[in-house]
């Protein structure tokens, strides 16, 4: 007897469990994959990082060099950045790779080059650093279609700064 209950018991678990989780019709299923998704990034810039992403542009157009558009997406990975600087207390190009491959993954970037600065209390002072040092300015003067840059201050009010051009 308790064979039989058991069994029938079973089998009216398994029934309820398969019927209540399955699809109506092909079609829910299928709608599923067919939606797109979109994420809106946005970044709120600084005056300062205004100023740079300003002056860097100013810098090439003198050059005959094509201006710079901004992603937000850029700026939040500089900010990562400078978060980590912050917290390790050094300056550094540190898990550059990681950013470079997440940027190509993210939004397309076919090339990927970073200038971090430390310590400079305004935008000329550190574009100004940039532009003096070679390999720097080669990054400024690339060829590269778009850039973003955080700045952030630490406990003691120095600025880290970091800023990613990329080409898509």
């Amino acid at each position: 007897m308790k064979k039989i209950t058991l069994t029938g018991f079973m089998l009216i678990l398994c029934t309820v469990f398969l019927t209540s989780c399955s699809k109506d019709s092909i079609g829910d299923e299928v709608s599923s994959y067919d939606q797109v998704v979109t994420k809106k990034v946005e970044y709120t810039y600084s005056t300062i990082e205004v100023e740079i992403l300003d002056e860097i542009n100013i810098y090439r157009s003198a050059l005959g060099l094509k201006e710079l558009k901004v992603i937000a997406n850029i700026s939040i990975e500089s900010e990562g950045h400078n978060e980590y600087m912050i917290t390790e207390g050094t300056v550094s190009h540190d898990n550059f790779a990681e950013r470079a491959s997440f940027l190509m993954q993210e939004i397309g970037a076919k090339k990927v080059a970073e200038n971090v600065g430390y310590g400079y209390r305004s935008s000329e002072a550190v574009v100004n650093a940039w532009l003096k040092s070679k390999g720097h300015r080669e990054n400024v003067e690339g060829d590269f279609t778009h850039f973003g840059v955080s700045v952030r201050q630490d406990e003691n009010g120095r600025n880290y700064f970091t800023n990613i051009f990329i080409k898509k």
